[in-house]
Order: structure tokens, then sequence, then C-alpha cells
């Protein structure tokens, strides 16, 4: 029964806040902030189940009310709109009762990386950037570039930032993958429409004691930074290149003037890196999860196209297409992919828990 399963959050939300003021816990940082966490995790849960259990007690009320004449038409009216209320919050509930990703709180590195397309590709990297920025900042999010490296057409070969807040992850995840886009390009006379491509990886960002690297597993190089076109460069060497043996995983980093910072920022690209491919090897050997995924992690599909002449923008994995490509773009409105998807990530959980 819903109600009950209800009433263990519940229970477990009031011993957390007996503990939490207690001595023994208080003087112990590690397990406060353990329960703290784990408090925090099912607030929504504990929330939505309090207002559940006020809805059935208000239509017992309301019920018995029925019978008084005075009362009985007030009594209908709210019985309406509780009874409107009840089937609403329990598919709210069923969606906060589906199994938790353990990174979907995690803050993430964003890698975009240009593919086939030359130029156009490197444009189109620096296009999704400022949209993801701009998403970003519509959400609350700070975000931090870790690396870029520029191409000669004014766009990115590369570009890796970090983007921090709530949830983070969880909103995010669906954007791995590789990106199409369909446009005609400043130099092309004859107005051909070229198809280029860029792959993103959205990678969470991992703490210390999640992953381990061998000092002797490592091979770093320094150099000069270096920039495209006028731009200014270091000129001491600056820059960090971090190579993992083990794995041949090779990160680098120039943005930042100190070597030291540089190094610090590429062996945090490097760890997310490394606890990614972890997850990408979990992923595989779960075959028979993976239709509920919706393409999560996995990088080898196309998974969206931008088609600036149609002004369209069609995911593929969920048969969406929208006609608002200027706007999405400019806006950074990727709550309006972002959302449709994670509807159906959570109607395919829902399907697979029998819900």
């Amino acid at each position: 029964m819903l109600q009950e399963k209800l009433q263990s959050f519940i229970k477990r939300s009031e011993d957390i806040n007996t503990l939490l003021t207690s001595p023994e816990i208080l003087s112990d940082v590690k397990r406060m902030t353990e329960l703290s966490k784990e408090q925090s995790s099912i607030a929504k849960i504990v929330e939505a189940a309090k207002e559940y259990n006020q809805i059935i007690q208000d239509i017992e009320d309301n019920k018995l009310l029925l019978e008084d004449k005075e009362l009985a038409d007030l009594a209908k009216e709210e019985l309406k709109d509780l009874e409107h209320r009840k089937p609403i919050l329990e598919d709210e509930i069923k969606i906060l009762l589906l199994p938790k990703d353990p990174n979907d709180e995690k803050n993430i590195y964003i890698e975009l990386r240009a593919g086939t397309g030359g130029d156009e590709a490197a444009l189109f990297v620096g296009d999704l950037f400022r949209t993801y920025i701009r998403y970003a900042e519509n959400q609350g999010w700070k975000t931090e570039i870790m690396n870029s490296s520029e191409s000669e057409s004014g766009g990115f070969k590369e570009m890796v930032f970090l983007v921090k807040g709530e949830s983070v992850y969880s909103k995010m995840k669906f954007e791995s993958g590789i990106h199409r886009v369909q446009r005609v390009p400043e130099t092309e006379s004859q107005g051909r429409v070229h198809t280029s491509a860029i792959t993103v990886a959205v990678i969470p960002e991992v703490d210390d004691i999640e992953i381990e690297i061998r000092e002797q597993d490592l091979k770093i190089d320094v150099m000069r930074s270096s920039g495209s076109g006028g731009q200014s460069v270091n000129t001491t060497d600056s820059a960090v290149r971090i190579t993992h043996l083990p794995t041949g995983i090779v990160v680098t980093n120039q943005d930042q003037k100190s070597q030291h910072k540089n190094k610090e920022r590429a062996m945090k690209v490097l760890k997310a890196r490394l606890f990614d491919m972890q997850e990408q090897e979990r992923i595989s050997k779960e075959t028979a999860d993976r239709k509920e995924q919706v393409g999560t992690g996995d990088r080898s599909g196309r998974i969206r196209t931008y088609n600036y002449p149609q002004g369209r923008i069609s995911d593929h994995r969920i048969n969406l297409t929208l006609y608002r490509l200027d706007a999405i773009m400019e806006g950074g409105l990727m709550e309006e992919i972002i959302d449709p998807l994670t509807a159906d990530y959570q109607a395919r959980l829902m399907e697979a828990a029998g819900v």
C-alpha cells in the first residue's frame, strides 16, 4: 500500500532529525554530513508523503460532512478539488520513488569535440558551448572553463568546462552523444547546406575517494601554452599534458597561467574520465537494462540534428522535433528538449518497474 511505503520515509526523516541533535552525532562530522545528505535526498518524498496523508484524511473528513445539510455543498466542492489533486500527487510520488541514479546530484564536466566537418564543426562547438552556458545561467548554475583548443576559424576544436549546481547531472546526462548540424557555411558561395558533427560527453565530477590514481601510471609533460591568430599566449611552460598509461587517456590543460593550477585541473578531469570509463563498462554489461537508459552515457550514436535552413531541432531518441532552433540556441532554452527526454526516461523506468 502506498501510504505504508510513504510512512517509512516519514519515519526515517524523523529518526534522522533526532540523530542530528544527539551529542554523539554532533561530534562526528563525517556521520553528520552523511545523515544531512540522506535527509536532503528524501526531503521531497517526505514532503509529498505528508501532503498525501493530509489529502487522504481530508477526503475522509469531507465525506462525513456530506451528511451535514449546512456543510454538504462546501464538502462536495472540497472533495472535488481533493479527488482531482490525489491522482496527480500519486503520479508525482511514483516518480519520486523511482530508483535514483547515484550520479544525479553531482556536478559535471562537459566535453565538446569537433568531429566531421572541419571548421563548421569547430564553429558549432562554440555555438553549443554558448547555448549550454546560457542554459546553466537560467538554471542558476555556475560554469568554469577547464580547457579549450581554438580553431583558426574562430570556433573550438575542443571545449571542456565544469558545471556546478543542484541536480546538474540529472538534467544534462542525456546530452551525451553525437550532435549533427546542417547549415550553409559563410564561405559557401553556392548556398549549399553542409553537414557537420560534434561529440558531447557529460561526465560526473568525482571525489578523490571515489577513484585512486597511482603516480607511476602517469606521464606528465609541461609545454608552452598555445593560442590562435594574435591571441596572447603564455611565454612560460605552464601548459600541462597528463597521460594515464594503463588506459591511454590524455588530458591537457592550458587555460590557467599557473602550471600548478593547470595540473590540478587536468588531474580532476582525468579522475572524472576514469570514473566515467568504469561507468561505461558497467552500463555495457547491464545489457538488459539498456532499453531504460534513453541513451545515457552512449556516445556512439547520433542523438540530435540542428537544421538551420529549416529552423529545426530534432532529437532522434524520442522523435521530438521543434521548429524553434534559433530561440533555443540563443536563449539557452534547453529545457524544451531536456524535459521531454527526462519524462520519457521516467516513463521507461516506471514501465520496467511495473508501476
